[in-house]
């Protein structure tokens, strides 16, 4: 058995956080003291464990709870659905980082290092010895393997979405 203050610490957390998470239902003490003190035991120290690894996909803590209450098979279905949260999210960052990166060109300036294009891919794909012929084996097989993931890469590279298209057909047919 944990106290508060126990299971605070062992969980990086504030006794705060853990009261919030009492008073909306997420986590309750399983048990109570003679002096009323909350204590917590294994079953709660592993659903705080599924509470934390579920905080780090961003969902919310209502939906949460919802989840940790639920049969088993609801799982699946909302972490599916915040993983096509988070590539619509990613989608429209790579848009915003595309303007970003046509301001600063058009203004003159070089784009930041840490940007990767085009241009610089093929570059560095040259670097490493590739030819034509191995890296259009490298998009035939990240097509084949993942799909939407090579859809999102394209899209990060800063192309259109018709170049996009046109690379993924290509890949497609072999």
């Amino acid at each position: 058995m944990f106290t508060i203050g126990r299971l605070a610490r062992r969980f990086g957390l504030s006794r705060a956080t853990l009261l919030y998470y009492d008073r909306i239902g997420l986590l309750r003490p399983g048990a109570r003291s003679s002096a009323g003190y909350r204590l917590y035991t294994a079953a709660d120290c592993r659903r705080l464990e599924q509470i934390r690894l579920y905080r780090e996909t961003g969902l919310a803590l209502q939906e949460i709870r919802r989840l940790l209450d639920a049969p088993g098979g609801a799982h699946r279905g909302v972490l599916e659905r915040r993983l096509l949260q988070l590539n619509a999210e990613m989608q429209s960052l790579r848009r915003q980082q595309r303007v970003l990166l046509g301001l600063l060109r058009g203004g003159g300036a070089t784009p930041p290092a840490r940007a990767m294009d085009k241009g610089r891919w093929v570059a560095l794909l040259r670097a490493a010895g590739m030819g034509e012929a191995q890296m259009r084996r490298w998009h035939v097989e990240f097509e084949r393997a993942a799909p939407e993931a090579h859809a999102d890469f394209l899209e990060s590279l800063g192309l259109d979405a018709g170049e996009v298209e046109a690379i993924r057909a290509s890949s497609r047919a072999g």
